[in-house]
């Protein structure tokens, strides 16, 4: 009995000891995890323009306008479920989100890339790949891109280490000038025709009141009157029935009251349908000036919206598969016509140019491009063994010769360039050897695949469009993970 009892002391004793190392174990890697989230800190980092992840190295970075700002490991997809490499895009934000598909999974701070599941978010991270495709990030660092982040920012997801490199061709979008200072114009001429059609209305308003009051008066009088001359009538009735002297002067003076009283009614009756038609004929011209401030409204907000969507950042992707340009402004396809490639029999690459910022006084746009072919990460040496890094083990940049090769051999229609020259930063031009995905589609950016690359952790996925109920967890349930 007594050894029993010591065995199980030693058991449980044991089991403690185990749990603590788990516990400790967790906690250095948890340490580990923190320690190696890095900030730019040698400037105030803008807002973030595209995420950058490297399957290889198991790394994100953020980019803004100038350079990296914010980069942090993470845990991609596991062999069978592979995180897809390819090009993709915030599509949809949420703080607090479980998993339909995996068991109830708690997944803070999710930034979808795809509608069939693929996102980034906070979670364990191992030091390997273990998700079942989607991006794990730290739960603090998750936490903290969330706030930073917007739906439509870029997120390239790449075989391997990449960095955005400057570059400057003919073919790039350049802004119109005074685009911008034209949108304020027509802000300012929309809130103009707001304020206006808000006076109209109420002037609209007064004269209606007016008016009610002027129909009120004469409905008062028409009652008066009324009864006056019901009383005039039972005075008339008493006078002819009357028979006594007595009974007939008392009779002729209520007809006499009566029929004064009439009178003078009828004066007033009269008085007040003179003041009522001027204040028909100033509600009827206020009604009218009220329905002309709010079309000249209407057509103001409409011109000053539809301005600032053309000003919103525009995405064009060319498919050397499909050898059609295709073009999207805020999720929404705009135009889908044929394009011409030189030689179209040759790989061309896949290449994104993205707009950083405006220069030259807002007349010029800044540009940097990522060129993926093959599997393989151009303008930056890969990093593999015998590869150069510059300091602090940044990816050393190479001249994007490849990205303007393609740019060369491409022709943009005209009707491209005409919305095009309204380009705002973070807008974007994608050519590739590859066709969209079928990711593409309502609610989302443009989607590409490489389809050099393992695609397990989208593969087994159904596509859900933008808009249809996903199952979510009640908010009161309090999520359990480890640290």
């Amino acid at each position: 009995m007594n050894d029993d009892l010591s065995l199980a002391g030693v058991a449980f004793a044991a089991g403690l000891a185990a749990l603590a190392v788990a516990a400790d174990h967790a906690a250095a890697r948890s340490a580990r995890t923190e320690s190696s989230v890095e900030f730019v800190q040698s400037r105030s980092a803008g807002e973030p323009i595209m995420a950058i992840v490297s399957l290889r190295d198991q790394r994100v970075t953020i980019y803004d306008a100038t350079g990296w700002i914010l980069r942090a490991p993470v845990s991609s997809g596991q062999k069978g479920r592979e995180t897809p490499a390819g090009i993709f895009s915030v599509i949809q934000k949420e703080a607090e989100h479980y998993s339909n598909l995996y068991d109830d999974a708690y997944m803070p701070h999710m930034q979808r890339i795809t509608w069939s599941g693929i996102a980034l978010h906070g979670g364990p991270l191992p030091g390997y790949p273990a998700s079942h495709g989607c991006i794990r990030l730290p739960y603090d660092f998750a936490a903290r891109l969330f706030d930073l982040t917007r739906p439509g920012m870029r997120v390239i997801v790449a075989p391997t280490d990449v960095t955005p490199i400057e570059i400057a061709h003919p073919a790039l979008f350049m802004p119109k000038p005074g685009a911008d200072a034209l949108a304020a114009v027509r802000a300012a001429e929309a809130e103009d025709a707001a304020s206006k059609a808000a006076t109209a209305r109420h002037a609209a308003v007064t004269a209606s009141r007016d008016a009610a009051q002027a129909r009120m008066a004469i409905r008062v009088s028409e009652n008066l009157k009324r009864r006056m001359e019901e009383q005039l009538a039972v005075a008339e009735k008493a006078l002819a029935s009357a028979v006594s002297d007595k009974q007939k002067e008392r009779a002729t003076e209520a007809r006499a009251k009566a029929a004064a009283r009439v009178e003078e009614l009828q004066a007033k009756l009269a008085a007040a349908n003179a003041e009522l038609q001027p204040k028909l004929n100033a509600l009827a011209a206020a009604r009218e000036f009220a329905d002309t401030a709010e079309a000249a409204r209407i057509a103001a907000v409409q011109a000053a919206r539809e301005l600032a969507r053309a000003l919103q950042p525009v995405s064009v992707f060319i498919s050397r598969k499909t050898q059609h340009l295709y073009v999207r402004r805020a999720f929404e396809p705009i135009l889908e016509i044929p394009v011409a490639i030189q030689e179209p029999e040759r790989p061309i690459g896949t290449h994104v140019f993205t707009a950083t910022e405006r220069t030259n006084g807002e007349t010029g746009m800044r540009w940097s491009v990522i060129s993926l072919e093959g599997g393989r990460s151009h303008g930056v040496v890969d990093g593999r063994a015998g590869a150069s890094r510059g300091p602090e083990g940044e990816p050393t940049a190479k001249e994007p010769s490849d990205a303007k090769t393609a740019l060369d051999r491409i022709v943009i229609p005209p009707e491209v360039l005409r919305i095009a020259e309204m380009a705002s930063p973070r807008s974007s031009l994608i050519i590739s050897d590859e066709e969209l995905s079928s990711e593409t589609g309502k609610g989302t950016d443009f989607v590409v695949l490489l389809s050099g690359e393992p695609q397990g952790g989208i593969a087994g996925r159904r596509y859900r469009p933008a808009g249809e109920v996903w199952y979510q967890r009640p908010r009161f349930r309090s999520p359990f993970f480890w640290r």
